[in-house]
């Protein structure tokens, strides 16, 4: 089992930057695939991001593609996501997630283990 600790959300203005953090607790982090979703008000958890659990593949949505990149420190058993050029549509909580399969997943329904989110609010 592993425990997922969001953090590094905030507000910022229309084209600045954030960087999401995710730690996760145990020995076993490079066993889990991860991803980023995110869930604004009154929309559906969307995936944003995924990383192997090498961190030499990922995959992303679309809507993020080229502005927002995810990466993986095996050694600090700590996820990240570097969002940048960001936009009010990317206002939302965004949640880490795991799985123990190897290959990476844009479904929700994959992933075991879930954080409690940290909110990113972007003003136009």
């Amino acid at each position: 089992q592993v425990q997922l600790v969001e953090s590094g959300g905030g507000l910022v203005q229309a084209g600045g930057s954030l960087r999401l953090s995710c730690a996760a607790s145990g020995r076993t982090f490079s066993s889990y695939a991860m991803g980023w979703f995110r869930q604004a008000p009154g929309k559906e958890r969307e995936f944003v991001a995924a990383i192997s659990r090498s961190g030499t593949r990922t995959y992303y949505a679309d809507s993020v593609k080229g502005r927002f990149t995810i990466s993986r420190d095996n050694a600090k058993n700590t996820v990240y996501l570097q969002m940048n050029s960001l936009k009010p549509d990317d206002t939302a909580v965004y949640y880490c997630a795991a799985r123990t399969l190897r290959s990476i997943s844009t479904m929700r329904s994959d992933y075991m283990y879930w954080g409690q989110g940290t909110q990113v609010t972007v003003s136009s």
